[in-house]
């Protein structure tokens, strides 16, 4: 299996202009292939990275960027028109490939060759071909008889720069088990994280802080005078609030995905569309900073890596219908307890929902109903955990520390 580690780079000075010099003749270089794509018909990937020895006889400084990275700038070019045109088939409305301005190219990258990690007087060092070595936080080890197959180098908006290393591991995932003995159906929501059919309830991340920060430096960013030494030092200060935003919000999602993909076998959620969501008119920005997508990407591949089977089913009637007798049910937002005219069950809104959605995934998946039917499952006692004690822990109930990738 192919997994990325990312570990931040700490480039002295002179290597830290190296690396800028490179993302900057990357970004010319793309520039140069895409200004060639516009005015020729009948190009590809392989034709055009053909024409790079040539280049190389009158653009002198491309002989300081290592081979690999200037086939993998032109793969970029292609790669992103076959992603614009699969936009388009799928009728999304589309423009062309733009022109990289300073700052909108911002990472190259290495593959099969031109790289070696090294341990230099008990100091793990990044060694890059025509640049040397950069010093790095290893703060987590390789999967053992692991194969770094590709290395990409990026700087992010705050000035800090990264390695993604794309490593191949020897043994593939853990096998699936035919019959799943612990399921878990998991209803995600704004207020309520995540509420599953085990009765746990993760309480929504709180990043007011965080945002408070942000709004307070993007405040002082509008009154500085655009383009000034203040203006680009107060343009970093909000890069790094986004960043200190967006990292807890990650580490809060890790943690909890891990939780399911390692405790479960098979975990069962709603096939959300996050794009279509965030389109819907009120509380947009509590749907976009729940990250719901994200949460859910995560979950499917530490699922894979775990061999957990990962269900995701259609969400329509989810909260309406009755998780005993299946009669649909019309209840507003603001009620958070359901209770079936029909059958009498009653049971928490999130909860109810969680067991309809671990039904259609087992459904779904061909191992039948739950053996324990909801009416008799649902009545225990939930158990709430706060966003914070994820956060802090991993997850409520872990049972192993994770080792390499999250």
């Amino acid at each position: 299996m192919i997994y990325s580690y990312r570990y931040r780079l700490r480039p002295s000075d002179a290597l830290e202009e190296r690396l800028a010099e490179t993302v900057d003749t990357c970004r010319q270089v793309y520039n140069h292939f895409l200004h060639h794509l516009n005015r020729n018909d009948d190009t590809s990937s392989y034709s055009e990275q053909k024409r790079l020895p040539d280049l190389k006889k009158w653009w002198n400084y491309l002989k300081h960027v290592h081979s690999k990275v200037l086939q993998k700038v032109v793969q970029r070019v292609y790669d992103n028109l076959t992603t614009l045109r699969g936009r388009k088939e799928n009728s999304h409305r589309v423009g062309t490939l733009k022109w990289k301005g300073q700052g909108e190219y911002r990472s190259f990258t290495y593959s099969q060759s031109g790289f070696e990690l090294k341990n230099t007087s008990g100091r793990t060092k990044l060694w890059l071909s025509k640049i040397g070595e950069i010093p790095l936080a290893f703060h987590r080890d390789l999967p053992n008889g692991a194969k770094i197959k590709t290395v990409t180098v990026k700087r992010e908006a705050t000035g800090k720069w990264y390695a993604i290393l794309g490593v191949e591991t020897p043994d593939g995932p853990p096998e699936k088990p035919e019959t799943p003995k612990r399921c878990v159906g998991i209803d995600v929501g704004i207020l309520t994280y995540a509420h599953d059919t085990d009765g746990t309830a993760v309480g929504s991340l709180d990043l007011s802080d965080e945002r408070e920060r942000l709004e307070r430096a993007q405040r002082d960013l509008s009154r500085k005078e655009h383009g000034s030494n203040n203006w680009k030092e107060q343009r970093r200060v909000v890069a790094e609030r986004h960043a200190d935003l967006k990292n807890k919000r990650r580490d809060f999602l890790h943690k909890l995905s891990n939780h399911y993909a390692r405790e479960y076998d098979l975990v069962a959620v709603e096939d959300l569309d996050a794009a279509e969501l965030l389109e819907l008119p009120g509380n947009s920005r509590n749907r976009a900073g729940a990250a719901w997508g994200t949460f859910l990407r995560m979950l499917e591949y530490k699922c894979e890596r775990e061999g957990t089977h990962f269900v995701a089913v259609n969400p329509r009637g989810t909260t309406k219908e009755c998780a005993a007798c299946s009669v649909e049910t019309d209840k507003p937002l603001w009620v958070r307890e359901h209770s079936c005219p029909s059958c009498g069950f009653t049971a928490d809104r999130d909860r109810n929902a969680a067991w309809n959605i671990l039904s259609r995934g087992i459904k779904r998946l061909g191992a039948g109903r739950s053996e324990s039917p909801p009416v008799e499952t649902a009545l225990a006692v939930d158990t709430s955990v706060f966003a914070k004690r994820v956060v802090e822990t991993g997850s409520p109930t872990r049972k192993r520390e994770p080792s390499g990738e999250r």
